[in-house]
């Protein structure tokens, strides 16, 4: 699940890795635009968004405490991490791990990430051919996963998980118990396995939920707070 170390200290990690690096370029209350086809090293924002255009090539680190980052088509890039903003990658981008605290992430179509996906509240997306190699998480926040394939498992507290168009889940998808003051009295979380949809691992339910499975889907097992009797079979688009 996801890192609470990382959850806390980001921000100020962030801030400090950046003013401290003589490397790693920075800027203060201000954007930075990568543009198309350009190669360019890590680059670091405080209270500012980040752009990387068509076509470049981007070799370290791209992280903002307060600010969007938005990758176009046909790019490599390494780590993204915002705290406060959202993440939005184009298609038939190459990229490394993607992790944020607020905010939503987007995956465009074909995209490879060579890493995990982190999120503490926020909606997470793919489109057709996206391929993760490792885990995907969050706390709050809708899954939307589409034709695309997770390498490792799939993580949530309260979010909707909808694995659609015939995606692939390598590993368990996992809902963890909420805690804390918050944790009386909250909704059910829906999980939809859609048609032609394949969950490799089990679904692992540490809490009840809303269970839809196609008739055409493939899931390993259930276990935990539910069955593979529980789950409601459906045969349309969406349950």
């Amino acid at each position: 699940m996801f890192n609470w170390t990382f959850t806390r200290l980001l921000a100020l990690g962030i801030l400090a890795v950046t003013l401290a690096s003589p490397v790693q370029a920075w800027s203060i209350n201000k954007g930075i635009n990568i543009e198309d086809g350009a190669t360019s090293g890590g680059q670091s924002s405080v209270n500012g968004s980040i752009t990387v255009g068509n076509k470049a090539t981007v070799t370290g680190e791209l992280e903002t405490v307060n600010g969007a980052i938005r990758v176009d088509d046909d790019s490599t890039v390494e780590d993204l991490q915002t705290v406060n903003g959202s993440i939005r990658v184009g298609s038939n981008v190459q990229t490394a791990d993607i992790s944020g605290v607020n905010g939503s992430i987007r995956l465009g179509s074909k995209v490879v990430v060579d890493g995990e996906i982190s999120v503490v509240n926020g909606r997470v997306s793919t489109e057709t051919g996206t391929r993760i190699s490792k885990d995907v998480s969050n706390v709050n926040g809708e899954f939307q996963i589409s034709g695309s394939t997770i390498g490792g498992n799939l993580t949530t507290v309260n979010g909707d998980v909808w694995l659609m168009d015939q995606s692939e889940l390598q590993g368990d998808l996992i809902v963890e118990m909420p805690s804390g003051w918050n944790s009386q009295g909250q909704r059910d979380p829906s999980i939809v396995i859609g048609a032609g949809s394949t969950v490799k691992g089990e679904i692992r339910l540490e809490r009840k939920v809303k269970l839809y499975i196609h008739e055409t889907a493939s899931v390993a097992g259930v276990s935990g707070e539910m069955t593979l009797a529980d789950a409601v079979r459906f045969s349309g688009d969406r349950p």
